[in-house]
C-alpha cells in the first residue's frame, strides 16, 4: 500500500506554479491530485504521487531549486498538530524527537531520525530525513523541500543558538551549488549517504521561548488518544537498519541484530515468519541504494561499490545485471529508469 500525506505538504505549490508562469492544474491532474484537496485540512494524498509531481513541476517550469523555493512558503503548520507540540516543548532537540517518533501522524513514509553524532563532523549532531518509498523513485525536489523546512523551522525555533554546520545531499545537486549554500548558509556537500542537517549539539540543547507547556499537553494527549504509535515488524528495523550500516563493517547478520539489540537466531526466526530473510532484505537494500546512486548521483562505479559493501566493482556489474539486465555504466546512462509512469 502506497504512503499517504497530509495534503498540507504541498502547501503553496499552486502558488509557486503560477509565480513560475505554469498552470498547475493539467500536472495535478496527470497525478490524480484534485486541486481542491490541497486546500483540504484533512486531505490525504498519495505520497508517491507528490513526489512525481515535484520532479514534474521542476522540468516543467525549468526550476530547478523547485523543492528549495517551495519550501520558503510553507512553515511548520504543515505538520498539522505536530506543529503545536513542536512549538512548545521545552528544548529543541525535545521538539524534534517528538516528531520523529510521530511523523506517521503526517506521513510514514518519512522517517526523521536526530543523532548525537555527526557522521560528518566530529562534535556535531545530525538531523537525517529519509522517504520510505518501495521502488524509489527521483525524490530529490522532495528531499530539497525536506531538508529546506527542517532548516527553517529549526532556525525559527533555536533563534541565535541556531548554528548549522553543514548540509549533506543524497543526490548531485540539481541547481547550482552556490544556491544551496545562499538558501542554507552554511557548506553543502552532495552525493552522500544520507540527507542531513549537521548542527551544533547546543542548537538541539537551546529551550524555546514563550512556550505554553498546557497547549502541548493537550495536544499529546489528543495526538494519543486518536493515533496509535505503529509498531514497525522487524523487516522494516533490519531495512533501516542496513541502510544506516551500508559503506561500514557492520552490514553482516550478526552486527545488525546487535544494532536492534536482538540475537542473531531470533532476528531469522522473526524474519522467517514475516516470509522473508536477511539475505533477501539486504539483497533488496542494496538494488534500491544502487539505484538511486546511479540514477542521483556522479560518483564512482568503484566507490559505489565500496558503499554497496561489495567486494569489488565487478562484483557489484554482475549484480546490476542480475538486478536490471544491464550493467551499472548502462543504467546510469539511461533517462528512461525514472519510474515515473507518466514520462
Amino acid at each position: 500500500m502506497t504512503p499517504m500525506v497530509q495534503s498540507s505538504g504541498l502547501q503553496g505549490y499552486s502558488t509557486l506554479m503560477h509565480t513560475l508562469g505554469s498552470d498547475p492544474i493539467a500536472l495535478l491532474s496527470r497525478y490524480r491530485l484534485s486541486p481542491k484537496s490541497l486546500t483540504g485540512e484533512d486531505a490525504l494524498l498519495s505520497l508517491r504521487a507528490g513526489v512525481h509531481l515535484l520532479e514534474a513541476s521542476a522540468r516543467m517550469t525549468g526550476c530547478a531549486d523547485f523543492g528549495l523555493r517551495l519550501s520558503q512558503l510553507q512553515n511548520m503548520n504543515v505538520l498539522g498538530p505536530l506543529s503545536i507540540v513542536l512549538q512548545n516543548a521545552s528544548t529543541v532537540r525535545l521538539a524534534w524527537d517528538y516528531v520523529a517518533r510521530h511523523m506517521f501522524v503526517h506521513t510514514p513514509g518519512l522517517a526523521l531520525d536526530v543523532r548525537d553524532d555527526s557522521a560528518l563532523i566530529n562534535g556535531a549532531a545530525e538531523m537525517v530525513v529519509q522517504i520510505r518509498l518501495n521502488h524509489l523513485p527521483t525524490q530529490r525536489q522532495t528531499i530539497d523541500l525536506c531538508l529546506g523546512n527542517m532548516h527553517r523551522t529549526t532556525q525559527l525555533l533555536a533563534g541565535p543558538s541556531y548554528h548549522l554546520l553543514a548540509v549533506t545531499l543524497p543526490h548531485a545537486p540539481v541547481a547550482p551549488i552556490a544556491i544551496y549554500r545562499e538558501f542554507f548558509g552554511a557548506h553543502v556537500i552532495a552525493e552522500q549517504p544520507r540527507a542531513a542537517l549537521h548542527l551544533s549539539r547546543e542548537t538541539l540543547d537551546a529551550s524555546l521561548q514563550n512556550t505554553n507547556p498546557a497547549l502541548r499537553q493537550i495536544t499529546q494527549d489528543y495526538l494519543a488518544r486518536h493515533f496509535r504509535v505503529p509498531e514497525e515488524n522487524i523487516s522494516a528495523r533490519v531495512r533501516l537498519a542496513l541502510r544506516r550500516s551500508l559503506g561500514t563493517q557492520r552490514g553482516n547478520k550478526t552486527d545488525v541484530a546487535q544494532l536492534l539489540a536482538i540475537h542473531p537466531r531470533t532476528l531469522q526466526r522473526h524474519l522467517a515468519a514475516e516470509r522473508t530473510s536477511f539475505e533477501a532484505l539486504r539483497e533488496e537494500t542494496r538494488k534500491e541504494v544502487a539505484l538511486h546512486y546511479l540514477r542521483e548521483t556522479h560518483i564512482a562505479l568503484g566507490q559505489l561499490a565500496d558503499i554497496l559493501g561489495f567486494s569489488d566493482q565487478s562484483a557489484m556489474t554482475r549484480s546490476c545485471r542480475r538486478w536490471f539486465g544491464v550493467p551499472p555504466s548502462v543504467l546510469r546512462s539511461r533517462d528512461a529508469m525514472d519510474d515515473d509512469p507518466h514520462t
